[in-house]
């Protein structure tokens, strides 16, 4: 299940590429770049989502396996 990171950075993935595409159709390079900037962030914060997941679920784990 996507943590609220990782929600957040496909959101604004997906944000960017649509303003990145407006830019290409209006020829409007600032629209472009900021598409472009959008997309990066949304790369990260989606991956520092994951991780934190990750971290979740072993510690999950690992107090499952001290409970037993």
């Amino acid at each position: 299940m996507w943590n609220k990171d990782e929600l957040k950075g496909k959101t604004d993935k997906a944000k960017g590429k649509i303003k990145e595409s407006i830019g290409h159709l209006t020829d409007d390079e600032r629209l472009r770049e900021e598409g472009a900037q959008d997309q990066g962030a949304g790369t990260v914060e989606e991956t520092v989502g994951k991780g934190r997941r990750k971290v979740g679920e072993t510690v999950e784990d690992l107090g499952d396996s001290i409970k037993k």
